[in-house]
């Protein structure tokens, strides 16, 4: 066949013909009739395919995260609804805790008070019934006698109100003691009159009577024994008692007081 000419080309379809017959000139048709950027377009149409279908791939991606981050956020709001309620009910049980305790303080505070008057009620009665132990022993040595006094005198007599202020009445008119300091002496418990075993001589005990013998008792037989020792009679203190406190102890021996402690006699120290 001979080749084509360009006599043979009549019209368009003749051209359309001879490109369908040699396919190999469209590839240099297209160079010669396209200019360099439309040669270009479909290169460039793939690349942007390519990358529409990255895009989609990449929004595909996005919305499958934004859907995760729907859910982790719907549970989130399940959450911290469940954590409000929980918050709720932990402020509704402090606050009854809160009152619950209120209450117990308020019970703690009456108790308190109730005990505080109860041991006010309890020291009271230790107190009146320790002065009661102390009148019924006071009362019995003075219709008895004291056994200990024996261990010191001889001849003992435990002198009556009126006997003791017979002694202090002389001293008064005398000027030798003060209306004061012959009431003081005439309020010690006992005044024993005797004769001292050694050396046979008069002597007063001037007694403080108590149960439980403690440091008042010691100074109140110190003083009184002083004072009668002012109408020129030998005297000697003594505390009379079932009971002492150490502190008392101690103190009688330093001061010179004798003790009667439950039929025990403690001289004072020399």
């Amino acid at each position: 066949m001979a080749a084509p000419s360009i006599q043979d080309i009549k019209d368009f379809h003749d051209v359309a013909r001879l490109l369908e017959e040699h396919p190999e000139w469209r590839a240099e048709l297209r160079r010669l009739v396209l200019t360099d950027d439309l040669l270009a377009l479909p290169e460039q149409v793939t690349r942007l395919t390519g990358q529409v279908a990255a895009l989609v791939e990449a929004q595909t991606q996005t919305e499958g995260r934004l859907a995760e981050l729907a859910e982790a956020q719907r549970r989130t709001e399940q959450q911290v609804v469940a954590l409000a309620e929980a918050q709720r009910r932990t402020e509704e049980q402090i606050t009854a805790l809160a009152t619950r305790v209120d209450e117990l303080a308020a019970a703690q505070t009456r108790t308190e008070t109730q005990l505080a008057t109860l041991t006010d009620v309890v020291r009271g009665l230790s107190e009146e019934v320790g002065a009661l132990k102390g009148e019924m022993l006071e009362l019995r040595y003075g219709v008895r006698g004291i056994p200990s006094v024996g261990r010191l005198l001889r001849r003992s007599q435990v002198l009556s109100l009126g006997e003791v202020y017979d002694l202090l009445d002389d001293a008064v008119e005398h000027g030798v003691l003060s209306e004061e300091e012959r009431d003081k002496i005439a309020e010690a418990d006992l005044i024993v009159r005797g004769k001292d075993r050694k050396t046979g001589t008069d002597v007063y005990l001037v007694i403080e009577v108590s149960w439980g013998v403690g440091p008042s008792d010691i100074e109140r037989a110190a003083e009184r024994a002083a004072l009668l020792a002012k109408v020129g009679t030998a005297t000697r203190p003594v505390v009379a008692g079932r009971e002492v406190t150490r502190e008392a102890r101690e103190q009688a021996l330093t001061q010179g007081v004798w003790q009667f402690i439950n039929g025990r006699v403690v001289p004072p120290a020399s």
